[in-house]
């Protein structure tokens, strides 16, 4: 049994993700995690809520709620819909948890104590409109690099650029709008990344499996212009981790906190343990320190091509730099941008589709196929509702849907809702099952890859095989020459059913779970042997006919929700 520890970018508190957010970390987390699960691996998947920072202020100041009431009504929110989208987490944390300030001021001692943290006099702009300094990300203008209009005070999302304030053409305010910003002079600690420049282009010349996406960004931000760059891990804000040196206040840093960027990240360890507190489980040590058992696990990350900076340097930072046996990522599985209908998702603006709203239109399988079948790997992806609809209508209502359909209602007309006596399998079965056989390992393949596409190519394939086989053998026109031959095809084509199930099971959970309850199949054991696993119902085992498993998306529905959401979130 191989051991997977499994985290998707945490996601921020201030409102709902839409559906970019989802296919950029956290679905295809799921889709992995619950496929190791479904191998027999064991596994430790884990999310939480990025709490802290001024999206959070802001976002509270807008709600009218204390900050603190603010995340755990967020929170909880966001738990609730990431269940209802089926993510699998074995823990759902908070980066405002208790363990989790303690271990991010235990890390920042460990890296002070390795000459790691610097004190630094810089100036910060402060604008009078909102009486505050502004964190970077809330401040917007022109990148001096590509020229993007919309580029953040610390990366230019069009180019991945870093940048500071400063750089900006044109800064403004994304609070106020205000263009009356200053510079201030303000002290803070800076982690000093530039001294692991060597070390980390190291470490990660070491990964020659990640994608290419995440290695060209890591090695961009190592290398371009000037290299690696120390960076602020304080900030003069009221919500977030105290900066504390042990249990005082850290000398010329009161009334400051840990940069959330700092805090985020420490939190995939700390849900670890708050998994532990909320007696979930037991040990959370032997996920994390290669010290207590960790060594033998495979540490996979999931997330946007946004986040790879961070997670490829400033984290690893504090893991080297704390000189603490913990274990550090093997696999970094980075994607692009899903864009929307012609122009780009935006939690910020409010555009596009977003997960509550998605649920309230289907159940969350016929996302969870389009979003994982059209997965923003290789390169950018688009959301239309056109290609939507295509997609739900021709691969899960018609070819899987349909052919459940099909079987079963065919077998209770001419036989009965159980399945049917029959001779041996011919040439036809036979053909069928080595073609499986052959499939189910290229799918398995591509699942252990994490190549998210080519699985959902690959298993609707496999659904594709068995309509083939029915139109090949044609059961309805066998049955009125031979009505044994017959049963032998739907016998092995109920079979198929439960085969399905547990093979769609990482992509569709709900469906599959609904399938096996019809078929009242008992295994859901993972096909290791295709030819064994068709005859998991044996002769005689009753079903019921299921209701329809997937339906069709009509024109109106399609045009009814293009113009929906064709503006911003109300």
């Amino acid at each position: 049994m191989a051991r997977h520890l499994i985290t998707s970018a945490i996601p921020y508190i201030n409102g709902i993700k839409h559906l970019g957010n989802l296919v950029g970390s956290q679905l295809p987390a799921d889709l992995f995690a619950r496929y190791q699960r479904a191998r027999g691996n064991e596994v430790m998947f884990l999310c939480a809520t990025d709490e802290h920072g001024t999206p959070a202020e802001l976002a509270a100041a807008k709600a009218g709620k204390p900050v603190a009431d603010y995340c755990a009504e967020m929170h909880e929110l966001q738990a609730k819909i990431a269940h209802d989208f089926r993510l699998s987490f074995d823990h759902f944390g908070r980066s405002s948890s208790p363990q989790n300030q303690k271990l991010t001021q235990h890390f920042a001692g460990r890296l002070e104590e390795a000459g790691l943290i610097r004190e630094v006099t810089e100036k910060q702009m402060y604008s009078f409109a909102d009486g505050r300094f502004l964190p970077d990300r809330y401040i917007e203008g022109t990148c001096p690099n590509c020229g993007f209009e919309s580029a953040r005070g610390d990366q230019c999302d069009n180019c991945t650029k870093q940048l500071d304030p400063t750089d900006l053409i044109n800064p403004y305010s994304t609070v106020s709008g205000s263009t009356e910003l200053e510079e201030r002079e303000t002290k803070h600690l800076y982690l000093r990344q530039s001294e692991m420049r060597e070390k980390l282009g190291e470490w990660i010349d070491s990964k020659h499996d990640w994608p290419v996406l995440t290695t060209s960004i890591a090695k961009k931000w190592l290398n371009d212009g000037d290299g690696l760059q120390d960076r602020g891990i304080t900030r003069d804000l009221d919500w977030g981790v105290p900066v504390m040196k042990g249990d005082e206040p850290w000398p010329g840093m009161e009334g400051k906190v840990f940069y959330v960027w700092f805090d985020a990240p420490i939190e995939y360890i700390a849900a670890a343990q708050e998994w532990v507190d909320a007696g979930k489980g037991e040990d959370w040590e032997r996920w994390w320190r290669t010290d207590k058992g960790a060594d033998d696990v495979t540490y996979t990350q999931f997330m946007g091509k946004d986040n790879v900076p961070f997670h490829t340097l400033s984290f690893p930072v504090t893991i080297f730099g704390s000189g603490e046996p913990w274990k550090l990522v093997d696999y970094i599985k980075s994607f692009n941008y899903l864009n929307y209908d012609g122009g780009q998702f935006s939690t910020s603006r409010g555009r596009g589709v977003f997960m509550d709203q998605a649920l309230e239109i289907l159940p969350a399988d016929y996302w969870r196929w389009w979003l994982l079948s059209h997965a923003p790997e290789s390169s950018d992806a688009e959301f239309t509702w056109e290609n939507f609809q295509t997609s739900v209508n021709k691969d899960l209502a018609d070819v899987l849907g349909n052919f459940v359909s099909r079987v079963t209602k065919f077998c209770r007309s001419k036989f009965s809702e159980a399945v049917p006596e029959g001779a041996d399998y011919g040439p036809d079965e036979l053909k069928l099952i080595e073609e499986l056989t052959a499939r189910v390992r290229t799918y398995e393949k591509h699942m252990a890859d994490m190549e998210v596409r080519k699985s959902a190519q690959e298993l609707r394939a496999i659904w594709v095989a068995g309509n083939e086989y029915l139109q090949t053998v044609a059961p309805w026109s066998t049955f009125k020459e031979d009505p044994a031959k017959a049963a032998v095809q739907i016998r092995l084509a109920l079979n198929l059913i439960p085969f399905y199930a547990v093979l769609s099971a990482p992509f569709i959970p709900d469906a599959a779970a609904s399938l096996l309850g019809s078929m009242n199949a008992e295994t859901t054991e993972w096909p290791d042997d295709v030819a064994t696993a068709l005859t998991a119902l044996p002769v005689g085992h009753e079903f019921t006919v299921p209701e329809v498993t997937f339906r069709k998306i009509t024109d109106d529905e399609r045009n009814d929700w293009q113009e929906r959401f064709a503006g911003t979130r109300g």
